[in-house]
């Protein structure tokens, strides 16, 4: 199912997304990671992705929010972007986490040729816990997350339809 927001805008509703998924963890850390993409079948990816994460014991996943397609911004030379929000729980320290999440996006192909460049993942750590880093690998909260689109859609989705 699709739902039209205007001219621009189009969430997507499929079996994984949105999806409440695990009631409770005993896991410490709170996570909310930004997923993206637009080269190739993105919405493929996206279900491999979660199941990648679902298997793997470092990580409850607790929500999943709907898919948004959206325009690119920065540079507009490029197809709409696949963007959607997947909330974790996990007992990794943030460097650690970081290095998983890297390691994700070159599994699934993710080439870094220039900033805001096409791309089969992007995976980008919006919070960690209530932490605030700013370092040359690393910003958190992530940089500008509140003025994007690609995130605050699919994030007010699973705060609203209570998710969480």
């Amino acid at each position: 199912m699709k739902q039209r927001l205007n001219d621009k805008l189009t969430l997507f509703f499929k079996p994984k997304f949105p999806k409440k998924r695990v009631e409770s963890s005993s896991k410490k850390h709170r996570v909310t990671i930004g997923i993206g993409g637009n080269i190739g079948n993105v919405k493929r990816r996206f279900d491999k992705l979660l199941l990648s994460l679902e298997q793997n014991g470092n990580f409850d996943v607790v929500a999943t929010s709907p898919l948004l397609q959206n325009p690119p911004f920065g540079y507009l030379e490029q197809d709409d972007f696949i963007n959607g929000i997947v909330v974790l729980k996990t007992n990794l320290s943030l460097n650690s986490f970081f290095k998983v999440m890297q390691r994700l996006e070159n599994r699934y192909g993710r080439k870094r040729s220039f900033q805001d460049a096409p791309r089969t993942l992007d995976i980008d750590i919006i919070f960690f816990d209530n932490k605030k880093i700013n370092t040359k690998k690393l910003t958190i909260p992530h940089k500008d997350w509140a003025n994007r689109e690609s995130v605050t859609i699919p994030l007010k989705h699973i705060q609203n339809n209570k998710l969480l």
